[in-house]
């Protein structure tokens, strides 16, 4: 019959009334909430009363504005640049075929250059170069634009010189890259709704609601987090480079250009802490080829020293005591909690493709500002008073508890959001003015139900339990396939639609705790004291 346990009665109580308090600082501004904190009792703790509100978006409040463009002088000529990368691919089809060079590797502005030292060799080596490297070559070989030149000199020497076609193709590709690692470092939780997009070939537009400060945006975005794994080198090698060591005080320490493996292989990395010392570290994962590659050069090179290098300076370079095949390592260090958090998520994030360099950065009003917050009001004050009056009109006082469930569950998804530290858009505000009408067709359908019921002839109390009971799969269902339709707008989707998805999410969540157990616990107190001898619809 229309009876609940007591510990369903209290759980759910005290769910809607943890769900308003968390919604009060929304209903506040930032002094009001400062004056609200000043007036509580000395013995009240502050801990215990919510003060995170709802964040509002760019188009509502502002926030920092800030362009990025691809630096091209590093992203061709730098130490991991498109030069270093073809002077690698060269060198290992050198090896590969055996053959000797007159003058080594020498790197020009946008390519290399070798002499090799039979001539006889030169066919080979170029059809090798070509079967190589054929998506970068282009043209002929893969039906794309030609992308690196291969010429042979009067003299004799092999260049390859990328062409303004290969260079704009790769700031086309590294903008692309740029534009995903940017989103995950800003926006991680899928919550914040930076508006982050492409202006032009070489340039990203970031801008971050509520952040008034560029500076410390800039603080995560100017980092590389460029992570690779070097040997260090041995006395005699020739193909090394001179990085910084911390290890050394500063002082420069010869590594191996060769890169073992690189931050692109990593697929997870943590905060952890040293169980002897109990000192913060950085716990990294690699992938299964990062994996081989870690496993076999470690193997190869016990008793070397492995320098850890991120952005081209050596962080640690420990002594490789046995093989480590399994995958797993630790980047230890001088960190705090904080300095770990941070390069734990740059490197989980992904390393930036290129260097980024500011071209402008302000702080930004709203783009439609106080004129939107105004008619995003309006609209859902429409929306809830047309609902409250036709529920109320069509079904009496079971309309009026429809009603009370509606404002619960507005209230519910505001604390949600504001727990989630979610951002409320434009979009989000139409959001919530959908489920709106998705919470009170839940009613619909149940008290559609219980009328059908009564009519067949049942009781009152039957009619209700058969009413909740039966429509409540219909409900289920329903609410599972909008829930589909918003979790792929979550996933796929970015920006505003992701922040309409998360707050319909939010609603349909809400809705079962409003629409069926809400309103079927006032119904029963209802039943209680009045004892009516028909339903009031």
């Amino acid at each position: 019959m229309l009876r609940f346990s007591k510990w369903k009665l209290f759980s759910t109580i005290a769910v809607i009334l943890v769900g308003l308090l968390l919604a009060f600082p929304s209903t506040m501004d930032e002094k009001g909430r400062e004056a609200f904190m000043n007036s509580l009792p000395g013995w009240v703790p502050h801990w215990l009363v919510p003060q995170r509100a709802i964040v509002l978006g760019l188009d509502l409040q502002g926030g920092s504005h800030v362009l990025l463009e691809i630096d091209s002088n590093d992203l061709i000529r730098g130490r991991s640049g498109m030069v270093a990368q073809l002077r690698d691919d060269v060198r290992n089809i050198i090896r590969s075929e055996r053959v000797a060079l007159e003058g080594g590797i020498q790197t020009l502005p946008r390519g290399v250059q070798i002499r090799l030292a039979q001539s006889a060799d030169q066919e080979r080596v170029l059809k090798k170069i070509r079967e190589t490297i054929p998506q970068d070559i282009g043209g002929a070989f893969s039906g794309g634009p030609k992308n690196i030149d291969v010429t042979v000199t009067p003299e004799g020497a092999i260049q390859l010189n990328y062409t303004d076609e290969g260079i704009n193709d790769r700031i086309r590709r590294v903008v692309g890259q740029a534009i995903e690692v940017v989103r995950k470092r800003i926006d991680f939780g899928g919550t914040t709704e930076p508006n982050i997009q492409r202006q032009g070939n070489d340039r990203i537009l970031v801008q971050v609601p509520g952040l008034q400060d560029p500076q410390k945006l800039m603080e995560v975005l100017g980092k590389t987090a460029k992570l690779e794994f070097r040997f260090v080198a041995r006395q005699g090698d020739t193909d090394i480079d001179m990085l910084p060591s911390d290890d050394y005080g500063g002082q420069p320490m010869p590594v191996e250009r060769r890169i073992i493996v690189s931050g692109e292989d990593l697929i997870d990395s943590q905060v952890g802490f040293d169980q002897q010392t109990n000192e913060p570290n950085v716990t990294f994962k690699f992938n299964a080829r990062g994996a081989q590659r870690f496993g076999q050069a470690t193997t190869e090179g016990v008793g070397r020293n492995l320098a850890i290098v991120l952005d081209n300076r050596v962080i640690s370079a420990p002594t490789v005591n046995t093989p480590i095949t399994g995958g797993n390592g630790v980047i230890t260090g001088r960190y705090t909690t904080e300095t770990a958090n941070e390069l734990a998520l740059l490197l989980r994030s992904g390393a930036l493709p290129a260097k980024l360099t500011i071209v402008e950065e302000r702080t930004v009003g709203p783009g439609l500002g106080q004129d939107s917050i105004e008619a995003g009001k309006k609209a859902t004050l429409v929306a809830a008073v047309f609902v409250v009056i036709f529920m109320f009109a069509t079904y009496g006082i079971f309309g009026l508890f429809a009603n009370i469930a509606l404002i619960v569950h507005v209230g519910l998804i505001l604390g949600l959001m504001s727990v989630l530290e979610a951002t409320m858009t434009l979009p989000g505000i139409a959001g919530i003015v959908l489920t709106i009408g998705t919470a009170v067709d839940s009613n619909v359908l149940i008290y559609e139900r219980i009328r059908e019921e009564y009519h067949e002839g049942r009781t009152i109390v039957n009619s209700i339990e058969a009413g909740f009971h039966r429509a409540f799969a219909t409900i289920i269902d329903s609410n599972s396939t909008m829930a589909i339709a918003a979790l792929i707008l979550f996933f796929l989707g970015s920006g505003p639609v992701r922040g309409f998805a998360v707050v319909f999410i939010l609603g349909i969540l809400t809705t079962v705790i409003t629409a069926v157990t809400l309103t079927r616990m006032m119904i029963a107190a209802w039943y209680s004291w009045v004892r009516p001898k028909s339903i009031p619809f």
